[in-house]
């Protein structure tokens, strides 16, 4: 844990109750050590939704679909979700998850390679004001400049696992040999996007740590 256990207990603790469905993913989810963001994590993507009032979100990790379906039910009205996912296994659950949904159908699944998909979408003109980014942590890096053609001006980034339980705060030489790499990809990852001109970025001590980043220019 990143901040007290007992405090965050709390604060979770006053979290409104999920729609019935998700609160059944979010269970069965846990239950089978699929990671999915946290309580503390929801509460800001909500919080941001609301002030944001996006049209169009980017999700880059569906996962099992929870966190798409999470945003589907405070998004405008007007909003629609484009999620990426690669994993066969995931996948397999996330599309079932979100056909049964009852706002699948403002989601669309798109599967294969992140990267490859970003790059197409990027080609393809698209733009997003609403990413979220939770995929492959040594990757956040490489998908950054694919990410920043499709982010609109004012548009909002936010980023998921970057402190990795506190171990990025960490001397290199305090961190296991094969954990290496990905320890010296966030950490360069937080220094970038804290340091671009064309972003505004806090990193948020909450979860296993988020960072919000607006588009400035």
């Amino acid at each position: 844990m990143i901040v007290d256990e007992r405090i965050t207990a709390y604060i979770n603790s006053l979290e409104k109750e999920l729609p019935a469905y998700l609160n059944a993913l979010e269970k069965t989810a846990l239950s089978e050590s699929v990671p999915i963001i946290r309580k503390e994590t929801q509460t800001l993507i909500r919080l941001l939704l609301a002030m944001k009032q996006p049209t169009k979100i980017l999700e880059v990790g569906a996962a099992v679909g929870f966190s798409a379906l999470y945003m589907s039910e405070y998004m405008p009205e007007n909003c629609s979700i484009t999620t990426i996912e690669k994993v066969e296994m995931r996948l397999e659950k996330a599309r079932i998850n979100i056909a049964n949904a009852p706002k699948g159908n403002k989601i669309t699944l798109l599967e294969g390679d992140a990267l490859n998909i970003l790059k197409q979408l990027a080609s393809q003109g698209n733009s997003y004001d609403f990413i979220f980014m939770d995929a492959a942590k040594a990757q956040y890096m490489i998908f950054l400049p694919e990410i920043m053609k499709l982010l609109t001006a004012g548009g909002l980034l936010i980023t998921d696992n970057v402190l990795q339980d506190g171990a990025v705060a960490k001397s290199r030489y305090g961190i296991t040999r094969r954990d290496r790499t990905i320890h010296s990809r966030m950490r360069e990852y937080l220094y970038t996007i804290t340091h671009m001109e064309e972003l505004e970025t806090a990193v948020i001590s909450i979860g296993d740590g988020v960072t919000v980043s607006t588009r400035i220019q």
